[in-house]
């Protein structure tokens, strides 16, 4: 169960209660991310997100920042998505105030002083860069762009070294001014506590301000962007995503498509690991997942195999996805998978983070938030049926899209590898 008030011109706060927990974790979405950018912004939600750190008004320099949750035995850290971005703590339930402090000055009184923009914009193209020479990294980025083209959900959401580089500090404060506003936070809190103690909290550590209600343009028509896109390295792996549109992150079938997730793709249960790895020994790790946003979705899988063996790793994976197509799955292996997701959520419901991040995300970004008893309804209600009516809509060569980062001279003609078996669109 959850708590929860909407402060006026403030931050919406939910909060659940594990009795006798011994930590505390505090997540604070600001509903401003990558997607936000106009193009002259490009970076500036991550950027954000690193320049906050380097000091505030009650805590004037990253060592001060990080003594005040480290110095206490804590952990922080903050991450940038899409649709918005997490800052969190997890400190000793006697040191909740603390924690919630620490992120309202992050978020609402952060220094942004011109000499720390400029050296950080080194830091971050560091991290961009070792991005680009990690091939598992680099071939989801290189997907997405596949999948979504060169629109915000297509680019790197870190920007480019040059967006980075040339970002103008005008613009970054404005990205902040516009978005970083208590009224466009939520805050969601978990452990032995009292709702109406962290409401508190929060009115304190965020202040009021009117939310500006920002919109993000529409996701374009998928797929978006080129059939199969690769770039070569010299690796001796070669790293591949393949994939298809997804659902939009509420829409009426979303539970269907994360059991046929985890059916296909999620866990060394799945059809993939089994077939892929074990049974062809195509791949040291293969698995799938899906990608959701407020209108628009992908569902992907990706491998790490043999540079010489894409065409065959390609046509394995191929396989499984026209068979969960053609074929309705067995009710054992349905209700299997079942098990498997509802006792994954349930012990991760033990944990004060994930408990605050299902609830804070929910809040943030969903239409409503469901407790786990609901959750668990809406997995056992997937049927069979709905999973064969669902990925044969989904699952057409029409949709396909392939990235690949493999070493020169492999993987060549990848695009004719891109055919389902058995027919369809």
């Amino acid at each position: 169960m959850y708590e929860r008030t909407a402060l006026p011109l403030g931050p919406r706060v939910i909060t659940a209660r594990i009795p006798g927990a011994l930590s505390v974790s505090i997540a604070a979405y600001v509903l401003a991310g990558s997607r936000l950018e106009s193009v002259e912004e490009l970076g500036a939600a991550h950027f954000m997100e690193h320049i906050t750190f380097k000091g505030t008004a009650a805590y004037p320099t990253t060592r001060a920042v990080s003594e005040a949750i480290e110095g206490i035995g804590g952990s922080f850290n903050a991450a940038t998505d899409r649709e918005s971005t997490v800052y969190w703590v997890r400190v000793p339930k006697r040191e909740m105030a603390r924690g919630m402090d620490v992120l309202g000055e992050l978020i609402i009184r952060p220094h942004l002083r011109a000499g720390e923009i400029e050296s950080e914009r080194a830091v971050i193209v560091e991290e961009i860069r070792s991005y680009l020479d990690d091939p598992g990294e680099h071939v989801h980025t290189l997907f997405d762009l596949a999948m979504f083209g060169d629109t915000p959900l297509g680019r790197e959401i870190a920007g480019s070294e040059e967006s980075v580089r040339n970002l103008p500090e005008a613009n970054l404060r404005a990205f902040w001014a516009d978005n970083y506003r208590p009224g466009n936070i939520v805050v969601s809190a978990a452990g032995d506590i009292a709702h109406a103690e962290v409401v508190a909290l929060v009115e304190r550590a965020f202040g009021t301000g009117e939310a500006n209600h920002s919109t993000f343009e529409p996701a374009p028509a998928l797929p978006a962007g080129e059939r199969v896109m690769a770039i070569r390295r010299d690796t001796t792996q070669a790293q591949l995503c393949v994939g298809i549109p997804g659902l939009r992150r509420d829409d009426p079938e979303a539970w269907t498509l994360e059991v046929l997730n985890a059916i296909l793709g999620d866990g060394m249960s799945s059809r993939l690991f089994q077939s892929v790895r074990e049974d062809k020994g195509l791949a040291y790790d293969v698995s799938s997942y899906v990608v959701d946003y407020a209108d628009t979705g992908a569902f992907v899988v990706s491998a790490g195999v043999d540079p010489d063996r894409i065409a065959p790793a390609v046509g394995a994976i191929l396989e499984e996805m026209a068979l969960i197509r053609d074929e309705v799955v067995p009710e054992e292996e349905l209700a299997r998978s079942k098990r498997y997701l509802a006792g994954r959520m349930e012990l991760r419901m033990e944990e004060t983070r994930h408990l605050a991040s299902w609830l804070g995300g929910q809040e943030a970004l969903h239409e409503r938030v469901l407790t786990l008893e609901q959750a668990l309804a809406e997995l056992n209600a997937v049927t069979s049926e709905g999973i064969h009516a669902l990925a044969r809509r989904l699952i057409r060569n029409d949709g396909l899209r392939l990235a690949v980062v493999a070493p020169p001279r492999r993987g060549r003609r990848l695009e004719s590898l891109l055919k389902l078996p058995g027919g369809g669109a």
